[in-house]
């Protein structure tokens, strides 16, 4: 998971595309939140997001 992120930072320093790091925090933090809220009272909520 370290190198995947490594790559990634790399690939964003070198290139240029600073801008995907938001999309990428978001993406993770949705997917954080789906997961850990998966059969809870939370999850009704969650499905107003969609």
């Amino acid at each position: 998971m370290v190198d995947l992120l490594k790559d990634l930072w790399g690939f964003m320093k070198f290139r240029k595309k600073f801008w995907l790091a938001p999309i990428i925090m978001v993406l993770l933090l949705l997917g954080a939140l789906i997961v850990l809220s998966q059969g809870s009272a939370v999850a009704p909520f969650i499905y107003t997001l969609f």
